[in-house]
């Protein structure tokens, strides 16, 4: 053997250093604490970061300085870059393919389904941005010499429990809802298998979304949600990825401030989402307005 062949062989590759997504940029968790992510044979696949009270606070605050920009845009505009992204994940579907496999101990078939209809997803809320206006909102009819319109408006800062169990189409299948109807969100990614949710951070992040809009956190589930249930500027938060357990805890907590709370239920992520997620965090502005005579 030659000696470049050996030099070739003894390469060492590149381990991936798996980072927080907050606020656009990729910060370790502030307590510099990580965990072991393993696969479905229990072996190691690598160190997540495992975020604090802190990390989720600060998610918050990215979360919040993003809504005002984010709720202005033009349907239009959010549709676009919804787009983007699907197209930006599309260029490394082979990528995604391989960590939800590895996440998940799926066949390699079976997962690069699940990312092509993550992909498709996507595609879905990009086209219901600038329709479901229209769904949700018209105008009214009413006894009097007055225009009575309702019209949908985001709900605000949305802390989402990505589901445990699909790492990578039903985390797609509650973020991009909850950002096509103008909402920003701080989520918990799948506490075993987080790094396709991670992974989703790097496509965000070179895609057109303004930094802040979408917020991902790793780490224990638990930990995570109580300050986000418990926190008075999260305005609603999705519970798909809590136990009944934990579920009826982070409810207690988020009524404290009238969150808007959704709450966990079976979900076959595969099926057509329809518009049940879209509508969640919406509310009804309506307008009586004096007819002229």
């Amino acid at each position: 053997m030659s000696e470049k062949s050996e030099k070739h062989d003894e390469r060492l590759s590149v381990l991936k250093t798996y980072k927080l997504f907050v606020g656009g940029t990729f910060p370790r968790s502030e307590s510099g604490r990580v965990y072991e992510v393993t696969d479905s044979q229990d072996r190691w696949l690598a160190n997540a970061p495992l975020a604090s009270r802190k990390d989720a606070r600060d998610a918050v605050v990215a979360a919040r300085k993003a809504f005002g920009g984010w709720s202005g845009a033009t349907a239009y505009n959010r549709g676009q870059i919804l787009y983007r992204i699907a197209e930006m994940l599309e260029g490394r579907r082979d990528q995604f393919g391989h960590e939800v496999a590895r996440a998940e101990g799926l066949p390699r078939a079976k997962a690069t389904a699940a990312v092509e209809a993550a992909i498709d997803r996507w595609v879905w809320y990009a086209g219901w941005t600038d329709k479901i206006a229209q769904v949700a909102g018209g105008g009214n009819p009413v006894a009097g010499p007055f225009f009575n319109v309702s019209s949908p408006e985001p709900t605000g800062v949305v802390a989402v429990l990505a589901p445990q169990e699909s790492s990578f189409l039903g985390l797609v299948s509650v973020i991009a809802p909850v950002i096509a109807t103008g909402n920003t969100a701080v989520v918990v990614a799948s506490e075993t298998s987080p790094l396709p949710a991670l992974s989703l951070g790097e496509v965000l992040a070179t895609s057109d979304l303004p930094g802040g809009v979408v917020n991902i956190l790793s780490g224990r589930t638990t930990e995570i949600a109580a300050p986000l249930a418990a926190h008075q500027d999260v305005n609603a938060i999705d519970l798909t990825g809590a136990g009944e357990a934990l579920a009826k805890e982070l409810e207690i907590a988020a009524a404290d401030n009238l969150k808007r709370v959704l709450r966990p239920q079976p979900v076959d992520w595969t099926a057509d989402p329809g518009t049940g997620r879209l509508l969640a965090f919406l509310e009804t502005k309506t307008v009586w307005h004096p007819m002229g005579l």
